[in-house]
Parts: C-alpha cells; sequence; structure tokens
C-alpha cells in the first residue's frame, strides 16, 4: 500500500512541476500540426470609416518585443481632424497602453505568448474618413535556449559562436533600419498628401477668384454702358421735362 501511495505522490508532483514550468504557448490544432500566427511584421495603408474602428492581431512568444507604429496620411470628407486612438491588448483583452496623436507608437515587451490586438479608433470624425499607415510587428533579440542548449553551446568552437554573435547583431541592425525606413516612408507619404491638397486647394480657389473677377467685370460695363445709353429721340416719343 505505501509502495503505492508513494508512486501516485511521485507522478502527482511531476505533474505540478511540469505545469508551473511550461510556458504559455497556444495549443495547436491536432497532433504534430504548429498553429498558424501569420507574419512576423505587416505595414500598410488602411481606410477608417467616420466613428469606425479597425483591430489588427499579431502573435508573439514570451521574451520578445512587440512594436507598433501609426500616422494619419489623409483625411476624406467633411471633417478634417487628423487625430486618431490607438489601443494595444494583452491576450487576454488587458489594456497595455494607449495613444492619440496624428502620429505615434507604442512599443513593449511580450511578458506572455499569444495574439496581441492593436486597434485604430477614428472617434474624432463622424463625418470624414481617416487614411492610416501602420507598420507593427514582433522580434527577439536572441534565440531563447533551455539549461541544456545552454551546456551544448558551451562546448561548441568559440569561432562560430563569434560568427553567430556577428551575424545576429548584423540581422538586429538591418531590422532596425528597415524600422526607420518605414518611419521615413510614413512621413514622406503624409507630406506627399498633405501637398497635394494644398495643391488642389490653391488651384480651386484660385479658379473661383478668377471666375468672381471675370464675372465682376462683366456686370460693371455692363451697368457703364447702361449708365450712357441715350434713347432716341422722335416726333411722336420725346424726352419729357
Amino acid at each position: 500500500m505505501f509502495p503505492l501511495l508513494f508512486g501516485a505522490g511521485l507522478v502527482v508532483l511531476n505533474l505540478v512541476t511540469s505545469a508551473k514550468s511550461q510556458k504559455t504557448e497556444p495549443l495547436s490544432g491536432s497532433g504534430d500540426q504548429l498553429l498558424f500566427h501569420g507574419a512576423d511584421r505587416s505595414d500598410f495603408a488602411i481606410m477608417i470609416p467616420p466613428a469606425g474602428t479597425e483591430c489588427f492581431w499579431q502573435f508573439a512568444r514570451q521574451t520578445g518585443y512587440l512594436y507598433f507604429s501609426y500616422e494619419v496620411q489623409r483625411t476624406l470628407g467633411m471633417s478634417h481632424d487628423r487625430h486618431v486612438a490607438a489601443t494595444a491588448h494583452t491576450p487576454q483583452g488587458f489594456l497595455i497602453d494607449s495613444s492619440q496623436s496624428v502620429r505615434g507608437q507604442i512599443n513593449f515587451s511580450t511578458k506572455e505568448t499569444g495574439f496581441y490586438q492593436l486597434c485604430l479608433k477614428n472617434q474624432q470624425n463622424h463625418f470624414g474618413s481617416v487614411q492610416v499607415y501602420l507598420n507593427f510587428g514582433v522580434f527577439y533579440e536572441g534565440p531563447e535556449m533551455d539549461h541544456k542548449q545552454k551546456n551544448e553551446r558551451k562546448q561548441l568552437n568559440d569561432t562560430l559562436d563569434a560568427i553567430e554573435e556577428s551575424t545576429r547583431k548584423v540581422q538586429n541592425n538591418i531590422f532596425h533600419m528597415w524600422r526607420y525606413y518605414n518611419f521615413a516612408r510614413m512621413r514622406k507619404m503624409a507630406d506627399f498628401f498633405l501637398l497635394q491638397s494644398n495643391y488642389n486647394y490653391v488651384n480651386w480657389w484660385s479658379t473661383a477668384q478668377s471666375l468672381v473677377i471675370i464675372l465682376s467685370g462683366i456686370l460693371q460695363l455692363y451697368f457703364l454702358k447702361r449708365l450712357f445709353n441715350v434713347p432716341k429721340t422722335t416726333d411722336t416719343k420725346k424726352p419729357r421735362c
């Protein structure tokens, strides 16, 4: 009886230990099939309708770093307020951070594995749409290794370790350069739409003013001509005193 109880206690202890040490990885579908979590980086432009909300989900693992950048490029409609509200939520739905501006960033470290929710709200414009350029994703500073992998790495050649470390640094530097390039793209497109809007505004306003000037000149000429219009006199039709 005692060996049986001792064995059952070991099984329960093993289950509790494994449950405490496991990470918050999402469950896969069946068997060895991996869960599809999409790309690690995304950048695109989206049109948000008046008083509308658009949400996206980015998969991230533990010990990662998630970034979310946005910039309003242009507005369409009656309202021209370019401010939008951005929020980031955990996989459980808790708010991490928020931002409300024409352009902004939300950066944070991922403490758990899952799909993080990123939302944009056009709550300031009830009669106008906004076009927003988005750039979000996740990156990891280094590979995740357990204790056994670290012991195996100690036995590798120092030259291979140096090459791997240099390659990882180059990859991180290229990634950050790509992020700065996306920031420049966001500013460039926003400036382009601003210049295009100003160009159209100046053209329409100049055309309207030109038409008003021409119309006022025609009306002045017509009324001046009527002031000097002398009626003809005949025997039956003479001007009265």
